[in-house]
């Protein structure tokens, strides 16, 4: 019997590697044939391997989640991966479509797999109005996140890209702004911070604190309910408060 073969297009490193474990562990049998970082490079490979199902984040690069379905039309079955968009959501359940909530819940990926593997048999549903009507919903909600961060060294300014930032910390009446070299200051607060960044990159995970998922090396759970990150290239741990430990839940 032929193994059936999935694509994987999923933008955050920590998701995409999760997402494969998770797969793995609910679906031994499927073969997954790639696993693409942005939209374009997902749509090249479900035209070169033909998988019978391809899971597609909806916020990519290059092409989003919805484009790709769009141009893949009938050539596989779909499973969207998104944050929290309620009217996508129900859009979905409407459709019969599956999905899949950030953060992934072993569950939830369990349920998918066995509705997919009944679905195989089948050709693939016709997305194109659930598409349109998706992202007729987001487009006018799409802004731009902040690209980068001006801060003052002596006389002068520079500028810092976000992805180059460790991570924001609250500092009295200012914000830390840290790289792996460097510490700044800005006057920026933490709330407005939340509102201009990259939700995908950067996850509030105290108070306090913003990191930049990239440059997260490892994540210890306490006995308390809370958890410490460690970086990538800084020496400093980052507490992680109750609140937003779930988003490590199933890491």
């Amino acid at each position: 019997m032929v193994s059936p073969r999935a694509v994987i297009a999923e933008d955050e490193p920590l998701l995409r590697e999760q997402l494969q474990r998770r797969l793995r562990e609910a679906w031994p049998e499927l073969d997954i044939a790639a696993v693409a970082e942005d939209g374009a490079e997902a749509l090249r490979a479900i035209r070169q391997h033909q998988p019978d199902v391809a899971f597609l984040d909806i916020q990519m690069p290059e092409l989003t989640g919805l484009e790709v379905a769009r141009e893949a039309k009938g050539l596989c079955h779909v499973v969207f991966i998104t944050a929290y968009d309620q009217y996508a959501v129900d859009a979905f359940e409407q459709a019969a479509v599956d999905y899949l909530l950030k953060p992934l819940a072993a569950n939830r990926l369990a349920e998918t797999v066995v509705r997919l593997k009944a679905r195989l048999a089948g050709p693939p549903g016709d997305l194109s109005e659930l598409v349109a009507r998706i992202e007729a919903r987001l487009a006018p909600a799409t802004a731009p996140h902040l690209r980068w961060v001006t801060v003052s060294v002596g006389a002068n300014l520079k500028m810092i890209a976000v992805e180059d930032i460790c991570y924001f910390q609250s500092d009295e009446k200012y914000t830390r702004v840290v790289t792996v070299d460097s510490e700044s200051l800005i006057r920026k607060p933490i709330k407005e911070l939340i509102d201009e960044l990259d939700p995908r990159l950067f996850w509030q995970v105290h108070r306090s604190t913003l990191v930049n998922v990239n440059a997260i090396a490892s994540v210890a759970r306490e006995l308390s309910g809370t958890a410490e990150i460690r970086l990538k290239a800084r020496g400093e741990r980052l507490p992680v408060s109750r609140a937003f430990v779930h988003l490590f839940k199933q890491m």
